[in-house]
């Protein structure tokens, strides 16, 4: 049968269907003559690290550059010397690179001062722009409300001439700080409020980071950042929904300068559970120590990520997995959580850590005989290899994974049970010891050497497999135990008189020592293992020749544990 000159191919629907509104939007736009070619930005403002928010962000401009053969720049919009510092500048940079991009193009709003001012100067001349005594206050005042029109500047019909003196005069420094502002003339009585009048230039005497003290007058934001993308000819303004309601804004000072118009774009900005994204939050976490720093493991800062173990193609992998939205939503951290964890599953060397141990011995194993067990490094990697571990007859092993008297579902080691040891052999615990207090301090077992892992024509079926290391050969670690640093759902919610500080998780950081199989002695800083059975662990930068420090990603999924948290472990 022929196909219809409108249909498409199975493969072409799904390829139209999967695609999102922006893509969508993109192939309209190229289509239709619009713009020839993608060129996105990533835009920050260097005031503050970047978060898991920035990283949709980012993965979502540099992805779509890619994907259309475009470019992608990276752009600081430093127009509030008052917060920026270089740090923050180079922390992006790095960030950004770390997660697997490369900008084509490096610009900072700075670069566009002159223009900008120049433009403002033109606007002036046309009667579009007028400066205003009014204080920050009244100008709040005069504006209005949603409901209510705002009131013209008692200034707003200055002459143009009398405009340019006097913003001249603001740029040579003539006037105080905060004395006067340069506003857009529009409508005071406009519904969108971001048309009233809206305030285009600031007298601030701030140190630049880059211009020092070149310049006294500061572009606001919303001057600024619509014409940088003008300027440096971006074809897609990607920008999150609370930028929605300044975009008639931007649309009017391009029209009014008859310049170069981007299209610009709203998705919804990423939030996630037990988490705060707020730049001002996340910076007093860090000013009044509830944390470390910014690079805290606890923080959801991509710095702070970073040091926690998590990989860029996992971030990129769940910033893949939410897409890109309409609507502002929440998404459960454990989206973020499961999207490491499939990652480092596959890419993660194995390796025994014991942590409470209590100490194993085997009887009947011949006295000083050490033998070297093969263990795989990664079941999801064939090329990964195999390591050689020390087994002995003196071994430890979580004090977890025993009870004297269990229930039925305990399918690890327990008196008169049996359980077989990763990679070794299969043992049966034939009693204990315990201190005058009552306190068991060793397990009594025999090993059945007709039981050697990969070996093993025994016949002999158990249902527990633990892991273990040997007691002459274990190197002892520190281990950093992180939880989610908010114990509620949504931090922000705080009962009267609180705030989002008050639900801070006491227990999101607990340091615990480990024993590990000496495989791990040669671990580097940023290395990361599957700790078998227990988690995901990376070195820490702490970690010191004398010590190994490791931080915990995330942990593995606890049956047992979940068992008994549900009472279903009997």
């Amino acid at each position: 049968m022929n196909q219809a000159p409108n249909d498409k191919t199975p493969d072409e629907s799904n390829e139209r269907t999967s695609k999102h509104f922006i893509e969508q939007a993109i192939d309209s736009d190229l289509a239709g003559g619009r713009f020839t070619s993608v060129q996105t930005r990533f835009p920050p403002e260097p005031n503050g690290y970047l978060h898991i928010g920035h990283a949709k962000s980012i993965c979502l401009n540099f992805g779509l550059a890619q994907k259309h053969s475009g470019t992608c720049n990276l752009r600081f919009d430093d127009t509030n010397p008052s917060k920026e510092e270089t740090e923050y500048v180079e922390s992006i940079m790095e960030d950004v690179q770390w997660l697997g991009f490369q900008w084509d193009n490096l610009h900072y709003t700075s670069d566009y001062f002159d223009q900008l001012y120049d433009w403002a100067e033109r606007l002036i001349s046309e009667g579009k722009a007028y400066v205003c005594d009014l204080s920050p206050e009244d100008t709040r005042t005069y504006r209005g409300t949603v409901t209510e029109p705002g009131v013209n500047s008692p200034h707003r019909d200055r002459s143009p001439e009398e405009n340019l003196d006097l913003f001249r005069r603001m740029k040579t420094g003539e006037f105080p700080d905060g004395s006067r502002t340069l506003r857009a003339k529009i409508d005071m009585a406009a519904p969108n409020l971001n048309l009233r009048d809206p305030v285009m230039y600031r007298i601030m005497r701030a140190h630049h980071h880059r211009t020092g003290d070149k310049w006294c007058i500061y572009p606001m934001y919303d001057w600024a950042h619509g014409q940088s993308d003008s300027i440096e000819g971006i074809s897609f303004s990607v920008c999150t929904l609370e930028f929605e309601q300044h975009r008639p804004l931007y649309d009017w000072y391009c029209n009014a300068l008859q310049i170069h118009h981007p299209r610009q774009i709203e998705f919804a900005r990423l939030n996630i559970t037990y988490t705060v994204l707020s730049k001002r939050k996340l910076l007093q976490l860090v000013q009044e120590n509830h944390v470390t720093g910014w690079d805290d493991p606890r923080m959801p800062t991509i710095s702070g990520l970073r040091r926690r173990g998590y990989t860029p193609e996992a971030i990129r992998n769940f910033a893949t997995d939410v897409g890109v939205a309409k609507f502002n939503s929440t998404i459960d951290a454990v989206r973020l959580e499961n999207a490491v964890r499939e990652h480092l599953n596959r890419i993660a060397s194995r390796r025994m850590v014991v942590f409470d141990p209590i100490k194993l011995t085997i009887t009947n194993w011949p006295k000083g005989h050490v033998e070297m067990m093969q263990a795989v490094n990664n079941p999801e990697d064939e090329t990964a290899g195999t390591r050689e571990v020390p087994f002995s007859g003196s071994l430890l092993i979580g004090s977890d994974d025993f009870r004297e008297e269990a229930p039925r579902k305990f399918f690890r080691l327990k008196k008169g049970g049996a359980v077989r040891l990763r990679g070794g052999y299969i043992v049966d615990c034939q009693d204990v010891v315990k201190d005058e207090a009552g306190n068991i301090t060793e397990i009594l077992c025999t090993y059945d050497p007709e039981t050697k892992s990969g070996q093993d024509n025994s016949g002999r079926k158990v249902k527990g497999t633990i892991h273990w290391v040997s007691q002459a050969h274990c190197q002892e670690i520190d281990v950093r135990n992180y939880d989610r640093l908010f114990s509620t759902e949504n931090p922000d919610q705080a009962k009267d008189g609180k705030s989002f500080l008050d639900n801070l998780n006491p227990d999101s950081l607990s340091t615990v020592s480990g024993f590990a199989e000496p495989a791990i002695s040669g671990a580097q800083i940023g290395d990361r293992f599957q700790f078998e059975r227990l988690g995901y662990y990376v070195v820490d930068p702490d970690t010191t020749a004398e010590k190994l420090i490791f931080n915990r990603i995330v942990p593995l999924r606890d049956s047992w544990g979940k068992m008994v948290a549900k009472g279903k472990a009997n």
